[in-house]
């Protein structure tokens, strides 16, 4: 019988013979694997570590803790487990750190300063849950097959057989329905050897092996965010991969909030990683009061936070990614959309950079090492779309927040993650400067999903790609306009360059920002899109009549005024409609007849 647990020898031990900073060399006795987990013993402390190396009888070993009180032949003991993520439910609303660790119930039991050598369970162990049994005695079932279901929040959390499990597995008990703890046995079964299986409503997976029992099927299904820049120039699918690279208070950190608010999803992770401490505060101080736009509920029940600040050990700040994903990666099995949210890969990288110089490896650019590439396409490749057995397929989308030095993007992190997603949306610091959000440059980013969303759109809206990438073409076109206007002024132009300069100025004013105070144009509906983008559109085809540069420009501020501000009013009421109509009747009297 194939499984992920196949040891069951006595476990290895051993002892600490060099440290360098969190990066421990130890010399064992026994049988030990690459990834495993070992407890390093520090006075009444066991601390836990991750073996990243082995060389004979030498392991070097990272500690997800300060290292203070380690010692020449201090005890290591192996614990024979991969690093592990804790799955069932109750996860949902939960604030983990990178190894899982529940912080609000660390603080409660230690206080505001966090201790080293506390490990807790990720799932409460007193609470019950409503199971309500969906398989039967003499089923067959296999990895990931549902035995029944609980209440979690909205969602229907299946109780699946675990996946570290292969082969067949024949039912031979099943508990009633009921109130239980996620630790009572719910059902037993034989597998083909006719050995005995209990199941719990808890099973774990190694977090850095992909979790995914399915075929993995093309997106076809676009990711509506409510941010008018991404879903008409640069849209999302679900499934699909994104990064926002971006410099230093570019509004990267509000861009991945907005989209955790308002992205059609039914679950977000968010991942903090290697974030500053203030800003990791911030996040912990606004999500429980944020009320989901789709729900009404408060948007902490559809999300579970992992993070891991700055001044966390690196070996902690890695494992938070992997973390993340792995969560993910459960829900999506059960037929629910996920949105991983990143902050930062570029922290990340970071941690991996400091670990491998701890390991003497021979760098790469910038001092990252060799793999990099490698490690950033991995994690983007557990997105995707997964068709199961039972049910809808589920899908997760990976976005990260990249923070490139100075704005850079050519440096490695930003250049092996725009290698392997789907989409791209670079914030610029001259946009946020200017006060114009999101700080989304409409002339650096891009997207492979626009063809896509334009099939899927094309029942609502005929032409729907052919229309985006005009309006990006009249982008460019009125930036170049606009470089040349700065040098022979607005009178060394003509006016048809100078009519394609103020559509283009516009619809950026118009339509790609968005007010994030204003509870209207802080959301906007796809619906709502349409309609706007189908007006901008009228705007492009309409040739007008002016005489002079002043009068047109003139004329387009006065419009692009009127549009900001029917962006403010409540969409498909009397009054919009009235707006709506007054802008569309003063843009037919001044079109040249």
């Amino acid at each position: 019988m194939k499984t992920l647990e196949t040891r069951k020898e006595k476990k290895a031990q051993g002892k600490v013979v060099k440290a360098f900073g969190n990066l421990l060399q130890v010399t064992f006795e026994g049988n030990i694997r690459q990834g495993e987990v070992a407890m390093v013993h520090v006075d009444n402390l066991q601390l836990k570590s991750e073996v990243i190396e082995i060389l004979g009888n030498q392991a070097k070993i990272q500690v997800f803790e300060d290292t203070k009180g380690v010692r020449l032949d201090s005890l290591v003991s192996f614990t024979g487990d991969l690093l592990e993520a804790e799955l069932g439910p109750g996860l949902l609303s939960s604030i983990f750190d990178g190894l899982q660790n529940p912080l609000v119930d660390v603080a409660d039991q230690a206080g505001l300063f966090l201790p080293k050598g506390i490990y807790l369970s990720a799932l409460d162990r007193q609470r019950k849950w409503d199971f309500e049994s969906s398989a039967k005695v003499g089923d067959v079932l296999f990895r990931g097959d549902r035995i029944g279901s609980t209440k979690e929040g909205r969602f229907h959390h299946f109780i699946m057989i675990p996946f570290s499990l292969y082969g067949k597995y024949r039912l031979t008990w099943v508990i009633n329905s009921g109130s239980y703890t996620v630790d009572t046995v719910v059902a037993k079964a034989i597998d083909e050897s006719g050995q005995e299986h209990s199941f719990t409503m808890v099973q774990k997976w190694p977090v850095k092996n992909a979790l995914i029992h399915g075929e993995k099927i093309k997106p076809t299904k676009m990711m509506d965010t409510g941010e008018r820049i991404i879903d008409t120039q640069f849209p999302l699918m679900k499934g699909g991969t994104f990064c926002t690279p971006g410099p230093f208070g570019a509004g990267k950190t509000v861009l991945q909030h907005h989209l955790s608010k308002y992205a059609a999803v039914d679950i977000v992770l968010f991942v903090a990683c290697g974030e500053r401490a203030g800003e990791v505060v911030e996040v912990l101080r606004e999500f429980p009061h944020l009320i989901d736009p789709h729900t009404d509920e408060a948007l902490m029940k559809r999300t579970v936070i992992i993070c891991n600040t700055s001044s966390m050990p690196v070996a902690a700040r890695e494992s938070s990614i992997y973390m993340g994903i792995t969560i993910a990666e459960y829900y999506r099995q059960m037929g629910l959309d996920v949105l991983v949210l990143a902050d930062s890969t570029s922290r990340w990288a970071q941690a991996l950079r400091e670990m491998s110089g701890r390991l003497e490896e021979i760098p790469g650019e910038e001092a990252f090492p060799a793999y990099l590439s490698s490690r950033i396409a991995e994690f983007y490749e557990r997105s995707g779309v997964v068709s199961l057995r039972h049910g809808k397929p589920g899908s997760i989308t990976i976005g990260g927040a990249v923070s490139p030095a100075g704005g850079n993007f050519e440096e490695p992190v930003t250049q092996a993650t725009l290698s392997v997603v789907g989409a791209f949306l670079g914030l610029s610091r001259a946009r946020s400067d200017s006060r114009r959000y999101p700080a989304i440059d409409p002339l650096l980013s891009w997207s492979k999903y626009v063809d896509t969303v334009g099939n899927e759109l094309s029942h609502q809206v005929d032409g729907w790609d052919q229309m985006v990438k005009r309006a990006r073409h009249i982008l460019f076109n009125g930036n170049e306009i606009g470089k040349r206007m700065e040098v022979v002024g607005e009178e060394g132009i003509s006016m048809e360059d100078m009519l394609t300069y103020l559509k283009a100025e516009l619809y950026d004013f118009s339509y790609l920002q968005q007010n994030a105070f204003d509870k209207e144009d802080a959301y906007c509906p796809l619906k709502r899109q349409i309609a706007l983008f189908q007006l901008i559109n009228q705007i492009f085809d309409t040739i007008f009549d002016f005489h002079t540069h002043d009068q047109a420009r003139e004329f387009f501020l006065d419009l692009q005024n009127r549009i900001k501000n029917m962006n403010f009013i409540p969409f498909d009421t009397e009054q919009y409609r009235k707006v709506f109509a007054e802008i569309k009747s003063i843009i037919e009297q001044q079109s040249r007849k």
